[in-house]
């Protein structure tokens, strides 16, 4: 307390002498210094963090010991469980292993297509067993002559999958019917249409297998034999093997393509332009080819070059060629999804086959010359992309040059032939060979908002440019066609499609003894241009059975199709569909 008065008045008094001092003048005054200031410290003394205390009133502590009793409790108390909120979503779709359909329309149209599938060892292996058939027995107002006609296959296949790759065989057979009815309107008198025998029937069996495997030098390979013959003594076998050699490097991959080809046969019939029927053809195409090819991709370019060596042999004459064709393709993408650039040029020593030409047109006669087509190269660019999540596009450009392109032409009205089948009367095709060179641009659109609606349209122009001068026989220079498909509810669902083809022409000729063909008396026919709408309807009772309803050319438009050869007009088809576990 003494200490805190003294400081006090020290203060005071320094405060005071300092006031004094501005209001005074003191003078100068000289200050010598005898010796330097030289400070020192004296020791200090630590307090301890803890004194001892040593206090006699001070009590020590008493020892405490501590025990729990414990009594139980009774409780009632249970908590309530959480749950977790429903989500909906739709059951999924059963699957059924077979279904069948048929119907029936007008011109006595019927249709049938049945389809089962068997799982076998937990589904690694499975068999599938198909039957198709599409007939039509209406007769068409314009023509004499019988247009029935009729289509059935049947295919059965055994297939498995393994850990490293899959593989399957099948078999099938087919049998066609149709009829060469398609005469020249006003040229023959009721005797001779009346001897007229214009019915044709093909038939087909063939073997089938494939094998695919990831983790292999050998990744793919697939072989095909098959038999076709047809009800005037014609006949031809076919043979194919094919394989792909995998070789990984450390950033590309090199695939090696082998295969074997070949296509023999006879006609027991001689060409229509040959006045008379004295000798069949025969024919033997042989080719045997390899494909090496490098696999590059960086980033957004993906290149693949390589070469195609094929060596063809005509066995039946002893002619043979070795061919070398390019087989390059690159896709670049541009703008991510948005714009894909892609581009190719590849070419092909393409076999061609009796079987193939009937398919295409089924009113070919049984007298044809098969040769294979040197396609020299296919150089192809264009782009393609997203243009919306829903709706995708493609455009692309081609050039395509072909020597021995095979073309549909009339055969001539042969009235010096006394042939077992009637199609020596202009109403049956033959093939035209001639090298083509082909300009054709392409473009489509496709939208597909969801499940329950799809539209798509897509057209293409070309232009032809043959060795002979001759117009491209039957093939036109302007194609068009829109699909689509919606669901309309959960039991309503439907569909169109529309088909355009531009003109096309045909020759129309008459054979004469002693005389060139080309030198035949002949008229250039032009065919017009066809739309051909089609629609279908359909209703889902349950998952298992629907029935639909199908209309063909509602324009009732009876176009020519192939030259003198009208497809009928309105055709209504309706029927159900039945699914099952079989």
């Amino acid at each position: 307390m003494a200490r805190k008065s003294l400081l006090a008045l020290s203060i005071s008094i320094g405060i005071f002498l300092g006031a004094y001092a501005q209001e005074r003048d003191l003078g100068t005054e000289t200050v010598t210094v005898v010796k330097s200031y030289s400070p020192s410290i004296s020791d200090a003394f630590k307090i301890r963090s803890l004194p001892v205390m040593n206090d006699s009133i001070i009590l020590s502590k008493k020892k405490i010991q501590y025990s729990i009793f414990s009594v139980p409790v009774a409780s009632t108390f249970v908590p309530a469980k959480g749950k977790a909120a429903a989500v909906q979503k739709s059951a999924p779709e059963k699957l059924y292993n077979s279904s069948l359909s048929f119907g029936l329309g007008n011109f006595n149209n019927a249709l049938l297509d049945f389809y089962t599938s068997r799982d076998i060892d937990r589904g690694n292996q499975r068999i599938d067993i198909g039957l198709n058939h599409f007939s039509s027995r209406g007769d068409l107002d314009f023509t004499p002559l019988d247009t029935d006609f009729y289509n059935t296959a049947l295919t059965a296949s055994y297939s498995g999958k393994g850990r490293n790759g899959s593989w399957g065989i099948s078999a099938g057979g087919s049998h066609r019917l149709y009829n060469w009815y398609g005469i020249p309107e006003g040229v023959f008198d009721e005797a001779t249409i009346a001897g007229i025998d214009e019915q044709q029937q093909y038939y087909s069996a063939e073997l089938r297998g494939r094998l695919e495997q990831s983790e292999s030098l050998l990744g793919s390979g697939e072989f095909m034999v098959k038999r076709f013959w047809d009800a005037v003594s014609s006949g031809e076998n076919r043979a194919y093997l094919s394989t792909g050699l995998d070789f990984p490097l450390s950033q590309d991959s090199f695939s090696l393509g082998i295969h074997v080809d070949y296509v023999g046969g006879e006609f027991a019939n001689a060409s229509v332009n040959s006045t008379a029927n004295t000798d069949g053809i025969n024919y033997a195409l042989f080719q045997a080819g390899i494909s090496p090819s490098i696999l590059i991709e960086q980033d957004q370019l993906s290149l693949r070059l390589g070469a195609r060596l094929v060596y063809g042999m005509d066995v039946e004459n002893s002619d043979s060629n070795f061919y070398i064709y390019p087989q390059v393709t690159a896709t670049y993408e541009l703008l991510e999804e948005l714009v894909i650039v892609y581009g190719s040029v590849s070419g092909e020593l393409k076999q061609n086959s009796y079987a193939d030409f009937s398919e295409e047109n089924p009113f070919v006669s049984p007298t044809l010359t098969i040769q294979p087509t040197d396609q020299q190269y296919d150089a192809r660019i264009g782009f393609k992309g997203q243009l919306l999540p829903s709706l995708s596009y493609n455009v692309r450009g081609s050039y395509l040059a072909e020597n021995r392109k095979p073309l549909f032409k009339l055969n001539p009205q042969n009235d010096f032939r006394n042939d077992e089948k009637g199609y020596t009367y202009g109403n049956s095709f033959e093939l035209f060979y001639d090298d083509v060179k082909t300009l054709s641009i392409f473009g489509e659109l496709n939208l597909d908002i969801s499940r329950n609606f799809s539209l798509g349209v897509n057209a293409s122009v070309r232009d032809y440019d043959t060795e002979t001068d001759n117009p491209a026989w039957n093939l036109p220079n302007v194609e068009g066609s829109l699909f689509m498909d919606v669901q309309i509810d959960e039991k309503w669902f439907g569909g169109a499609s529309l088909f355009f083809v531009g003109e096309r022409e045909d020759l129309f000729s008459q054979a004469v003894p002693n005389t060139q063909p080309a030198d035949f008396p002949s008229t250039i026919l032009t065919l017009d241009s066809y739309f051909d709408a089609n629609a279908h309807l359909g209703y889902r009772f349950s998952d298992q059975l629907s029935v639909y309803a199908r209309a063909s050319n509602l324009a009732n438009n009876d176009y020519q199709r192939w030259a003198n050869f009208r497809v009928q007009s309105l055709q209504v088809l309706g029927g159900l569909t039945y699914k099952f576990d079989f």
